[in-house]
């Protein structure tokens, strides 16, 4: 029989999320709740299995991994790509790699829940309401008239930029990508730039995906571009942000605040400055987790299995040309 090891199941869901009975028998699957930190206890955990499925980007597996386990013979990510996977490296060890699909737009309303949690003080509020504390101590800000941002105009900024809309506010757009066309088709204003963008938005939202160009693309220089009461949210990747050039922002209240789902480490540790904000809302990277994606990820990982099984494997992710 197979092993199969599934990583990072931080809610202890993946055997209640799909139905995994047509692997009885063929592959004995074990779920793994703990993130493993130490590589080597990582490898220590999970050499002796064929088949490994992996929670979005919570484990990379690189080139160093890959030669640490030559048993691995199928890689199942959550999601139709995963940045954390060396794709060649697998590719060299003869591991195939295979995908699944998601929801739709979780991450996006997510990103909205961040902004609205913001301009209203809703963390705070509650806060105070559990604590039994002062009935109304805040001032909250509304979001019809106010502008928006939307950094990157795929599907996730698409969804933001419409319900900007469906609010009243007042909606511009940006990426190096991006035409004046597709921002007419939304009814959105090309914002011309990123410093434009940063420099005329309440709120500025980001949806882009990282890599080389994206990398850092808000520091120091683009923050001091923002309003002073201006609010930043980013659900996409947390190193397209500079993390000390944020934490010193909010510090210094060079801008209003800032909503975060996701970060340069996670897990968050547990001393790390952004725990100490308090005009910083932050959430452990919950774009994604809704009940609706996981039983999409979680069964269609155990068909990526059983049709791996079958000599047919499915939604398979090779590397680029």
């Amino acid at each position: 029989m197979l092993s199969c090891a599934v990583l990072d199941d931080y809610q202890d869901v993946a055997k209640t999320m799909a139905d995994w009975r047509p692997l009885a028998g063929k592959v004995d699957v074990r779920v793994f709740n703990e993130h493993f930190f130490d590589r080597d206890e990582l490898v220590a955990r999970i050499s002796g299995c064929e088949v490994v499925v992996a929670m979005r980007e919570r484990t990379p597996f690189d080139a160093w991994l890959f030669d640490r386990l030559p048993r691995l013979k199928l890689l199942v990510t959550t999601g139709a790509r995963n940045a954390s996977i060396d794709l060649e490296a697998a590719a060299r060890h003869g591991v195939t790699v295979c995908g699944t699909g998601s929801s739709v737009g979780s991450t996006a309303e997510l990103a909205w829940g961040l902004i609205l949690s913001l301009m209203r003080n809703i963390p705070q509020e509650v806060a105070r309401f559990r604590e039994g504390g002062a009935w109304q101590t805040s001032v909250g800000r509304g979001v019809h008239g106010k502008s928006l941002g939307v950094i990157g105009l795929g599907n996730l900024g698409a969804r933001v930029a419409r319900v900007g809309l469906a609010f009243g506010m007042q909606v511009s757009a940006w990426s190096r990508s991006l035409s004046r066309d597709r921002c007419a088709e939304l009814g959105v204003v090309h914002a011309g730039s990123l410093d434009a963008l940063l420099a005329g938005s309440d709120v500025v939202s980001l949806h882009v995906t990282l890599n080389a160009q994206s990398r850092g693309m808000i520091g120091a220089r683009e923050l001091g571009l923002m309003r002073p009461g201006a609010i930043l949210v980013n659900t996409s990747r947390g190193p397209i942000v500079d993390e000390r050039a944020l934490i010193d922002a909010l510090q210094q209240r060079r801008i209003a605040g800032a909503g975060i789902d996701v970060f340069d480490r996670e897990p968050l540790p547990l001393d790390h400055p952004y725990r100490t904000l308090d005009n910083l809302v932050a959430t452990p990277h919950l774009g994604y987790v809704t009940e609706e994606s996981y039983r999409i990820y979680y069964s269609e990982a155990a068909e990526d299995i059983a049709a791996w099984l079958a000599g047919s494997p499915l939604r398979v992710l090779k590397p680029a040309a």
